[in-house]
């Protein structure tokens, strides 16, 4: 197969892949424009009005915990698989089912998609990918999930406006699913990417890494060949080899000394992105561009400006990740973060919440945090630990920052209230200084170096120690 064959191949794998990515950030977002419209139809008290957003995360949170285990003994594909099947499932029910109850049962199922693509989407990319590129196409799935959000925010803002333009022009099952009950065809809309996962994952290979974890060698070597040039793929081999030689380890085996600063890395990153305080800018995002006079038909609208945003610079983390690196970037970012919340605060302490200043503030944050705190976490979560326990060891990280997620939820409106919009920014920047700290002091550097490289680099600290 030609260089460029070879190319085109491993970029078809990563695209395939990513769109679990998307699938994750479309499901996540596409309820900011239902809720309204459900609310409505319902009449949810403010309980099941939780109960209806929170039901995904607790499938996030199963998926997550079965995602570590599932990926190590059965490969990477199959946990894949199960999960676009979860995604069109959702999908399908979220958009059909009559009651309330089903279609949050609906949820709950593609929240188990979410936590199983949150964790082994990443990883597979990272175990297939050459190292001199790793960085770049595990980002490229961060990328997806921002693009996901995005199409979540449009596809909303496009069904609402159709279903308002067109009230009493059609009639029947199309004015149930696009009219009536605009909300179902918001939902319906995740059945085509669902489907198009579903099925670009029967032309994908499984993991290398994890084949030669299983002593199929021939499958391996295959699949290397396919997607690196020959000395590249017997390189790749030869270590994995060597790695894949050790007996599948505990979880307790993370406590060793070789492993521990990988284990405090892969808990604190995730935590840090998530008390980054990126959920209440988002939050904010309506009323601060309307305060900046900026003219906008509806909040969803606002949505589609932060959410555009947020996915453009992403592409810096796939521009640079390979070349400058993963400890610059996120010592870069975690910096601009803690300067951008510290402005943010001050605008809203010094009542300055009605001119541009806010604005550049919040989008001075918001490209901190897309080209690092938000990729680089998946991108180092999935080098640093030893291939033996990698994919449980990235359910740990994984389980972190939807945990945090969780707590971030609860605290934000509570902190709004009994300490000021002001005084919550500046606690989010004090999160944001001690993960610059943190990053300083403990992430290696992974650009350029395989997998195996880097889980050798970790054993020889010990030793020299």
């Amino acid at each position: 197969m030609s260089t460029r064959n070879k190319g085109s191949y491993l970029f078809i794998i990563t695209l395939v892949a990513s769109l679990g990515g998307f699938l994750f950030g479309f499901d996540m977002a596409v309820v900011s424009g239902i809720l309204p419209l459900l609310q409505k139809q319902f009449s949810l008290s403010a309980f099941r009005e939780g109960w209806f957003v929170s039901s995904a995360l607790v499938g996030c949170i199963i998926g997550v915990a079965i995602s570590g285990e599932l990926s190590d003994r059965l490969g990477r594909k199959k946990p894949l698989l199960l999960a676009a099947f979860l995604f069109l499932l959702s999908a399908l029910g979220c958009a059909f089912m009559p009651t309330l109850t089903g279609i949050i049962a609906a949820r709950m199922i593609g929240g188990i998609g979410i936590g199983l693509a949150s964790n082994v989407v990443p990883l597979y990319i990272s175990e297939i990918a050459p190292a001199r590129i790793r960085g770049r196409l595990v980002t490229y799935y961060q990328l997806a999930v921002t693009l996901g959000i995005l199409v979540a925010y449009l596809t909303n803002s496009a069904l609402l406006n159709y279903a308002l333009a067109h009230s009493g022009n059609i009639t029947g099952f199309m004015h149930s699913i696009f009219v009536s009950e605009a909300w179902r065809g918001m939902f319906g809309v995740g059945l085509l990417p669902a489907l198009l996962f579903l099925l670009g994952l029967m032309l994908v290979p499984e993991s290398p890494r994890w084949l030669i974890q299983q002593q199929r060698l021939q499958e391996a070597t295959a699949i290397l060949n396919r997607i690196n040039n020959p000395i590249e793929a017997q390189a790749s081999l030869q270590q994995a080899k060597q790695a894949g030689q050790e007996a599948r380890i505990s979880y307790s085996a993370l406590l060793a000394p070789q492993w521990r600063k990988a284990l405090i890395i892969g808990i604190l990153l995730p935590l840090f992105s998530q008390f980054s305080g990126i959920n209440a800018i988002i939050y904010y995002g309506p009323s601060i561009l309307n305060n900046a006079g900026i003219s906008l038909s509806n909040s969803l609208m606002s949505q589609i400006i932060f959410g555009g945003a947020n996915m453009l610079f992403t592409l810096i983390a796939i521009w640079k990740v390979d070349s400058l690196g993963r400890r610059p970037l996120y010592i870069a970012g975690t910096a601009g973060a803690t300067v951008s919340l510290l402005a943010t605060g001050f605008c809203f302490f010094a009542g300055a919440t009605t001119g541009m200043a806010l604005l550049v503030c919040v989008l001075a944050f918001l490209a901190s945090f897309a080209f690092s705190i938000g990729p680089l976490k998946f991108v180092v979560a999935t080098e640093i630990f030893p291939a033996a326990i990698r994919g449980r060891a990235m359910a740990i990280s994984i389980m972190v920052m939807w945990i945090a997620d969780t707590i971030v939820g609860q605290l934000t409106p509570i902190m709004l209230k009994s300490i000021g919009t002001a005084a919550t920014f500046w606690v989010f920047a004090v999160f944001c200084l001690i993960a610059l700290i943190t990053v300083y002091k403990l992430l290696p550097e992974t650009k350029g170096k395989t997998l195996e490289q880097i889980e050798k680099d970790w054993k020889d600290q010990v030793v020299l120690h």
